[in-house]
């Protein structure tokens, strides 16, 4: 029996392994249920062509994590590229973001996003519809960020809330807005302003460096049936099982809690339903084309485009295609039905706007997301933390992404990886001192 069992071989997953060894501590086994490492952070090889599972770009703003980086990969691994990023609203390419580059967008439409700005009513920023008219005002909002967050999340403005929003909306001042609306601003702001990205081999290549650096066999094809908590032992679809003191979910946390097998006290299992997550439909072609665009990517918030953004691997590295080709992605975002009219409508939007013809597509790939974009509403966020604490309770650690149920970055997943460790690791101290304290007491009796 391993003392500690870790469900899912994505970034968290490998880095509570990483974590767990660099302290010394090799009593544990991590099952994923794919047949290989990476969970989203995976990429496909096709006909010459690289296709990430959408946009993986590597943001780096904390200094261990960039530490952790240079030990396990390599910062020469990666080319350290700026964001050149635009949102297409109006017939019109501005800069991103939004808020501080009006510059090229039709009059009205810059005189309503300031006029709105500067009126912005003192309102509760309870849901993340008061928060943007809080902070960005009427305009703002109606122009871009009210269509764009309806279509990532396809989810209503009204219902989210903003405990999302963090470092990933960033902030404006009237200053910035007028300097912005009268020229193309120079300076990129925003938390992806710029990004890493593997020189070759897609955004998998760097996931397998950190997994040379683990000694420990990951468990492949390993797909969580059920959890027995009263037992402490985890059941999987071949039949195997696996007992475990201190259990760390990685796993999307809803598929978690639909598989807990619990007393009736605890009772978890309900929550599952509750918690919303929009899906993605992420379709990529190669283009047998020479520098079909030179953006990073696009953004697209009104509503004639099925698709929120369109990236373009071939500016991320020259090794993403064959020679003199090219190749882009897109994503389409829904929450439950998935329509497969949708991804045709998309991929003949895309070819209009960019002038492709049939014969310059080299191939195509369609790859589906079930969990993307988890929704931030009120009971996520009223119940979110009595889960995890509940989960606690029980020495399970449900972290990451979707084992947290976050919004956040592959940074944050390592570093959710090390933090549960020390978190554990502290536990047991604790527990083998307090072990030893009533050991001694009963000897002095």
């Amino acid at each position: 029996m391993a003392k500690i069992v870790i469900l899912g071989a994505g970034l968290t997953g490998l880095s509570t392994a990483y974590h767990l060894e660099k302290k010394g501590f090799f009593d544990y086994k991590i099952f994923e249920k794919e047949s290989e490492i990476g969970g989203l952070c995976r990429s496909v090889f096709q006909d010459g062509f690289t296709f990430d599972y959408t946009g993986h770009l590597l943001h780096i703003n904390n200094d261990y994590f960039k530490s952790f980086i240079k030990n396990t990969v390599g910062l020469g691994h990666f080319t350290i590229a700026s964001r050149r990023s635009a949102i297409y609203s109006h017939d019109a390419y501005t800069e991103y973001p939004f808020q501080t580059n009006l510059f090229g967008l039709p009059e009205n439409v810059v005189v309503e996003c300031i006029e709105e700005f500067v009126k912005k009513p003192i309102t509760t920023t309870k849901s993340y519809y008061e928060w943007v008219l809080h902070n960005f005002g009427a305009g703002f909002g109606k122009h871009f960020f009210f269509p764009y967050q309806q279509k990532i999340f396809s989810y209503n403005p009204k219902h989210l809330t903003s405990s999302w929003t963090g470092r990933f909306v960033p902030a404006t001042t009237l200053k910035q807005i007028i300097r912005g609306a009268l020229q193309k601003q120079s300076k990129k702001i925003g938390y992806n302003a710029t990004f890493y990205y593997p020189k070759k081999g897609g955004t998998i290549s760097w996931i397998k460096k950190i997994k040379e650096q683990i000694l420990n066999t990951v468990n492949t094809n390993m797909c969580v049936n059920r959890l027995d908590c009263k037992n402490k032992r985890v059941h999987f679809t071949n039949g195997n099982s696996e007992p475990f003191e201190t259990l760390v979910n990685t796993i999307p946390l809803d598929l978690f809690l639909q598989s807990l097998q619990e007393s009736s006290q605890t009772n978890l299992q309900s929550a599952s339903n509750k918690l919303l997550c929009a899906s993605v439909i992420n379709f990529n072609l190669g283009i047998s084309r020479k520098n079909l665009s030179n953006k990073s990517w696009i953004y697209f918030p009104e509503k004639r485009f099925p698709f929120y953004r369109i990236g373009f691997p071939h500016t991320f590295s020259n090794n993403m295609t064959p020679k003199n080709n090219s190749s882009l992605y897109g994503e389409i975002s829904y929450l439950h039905e998935q329509k497969k009219s949708v991804v045709n409508q998309a991929i003949c939007s895309t070819k209009k706007l960019f002038g492709i013809q049939n014969n310059e597509i080299a191939t195509q790939n369609i790859i589906s997301i079930p969990h993307a974009y988890v929704i931030y509403n009120e009971w996520r966020d009223k119940n979110i933390g009595s889960i995890h604490q509940r989960l606690m309770e029980q020495n399970i650690y449900s972290i990451g992404r979707y084992g947290g149920w976050n919004y956040s970055s592959m940074q944050e997943a390592v570093l959710d990886g090390k933090q549960v460790v020390e978190n554990i690791l502290e536990k047991q101290t604790k527990q083998i001192k307090q072990k030893k304290k009533r050991e001694n007491e009963a000897v002095l009796l």
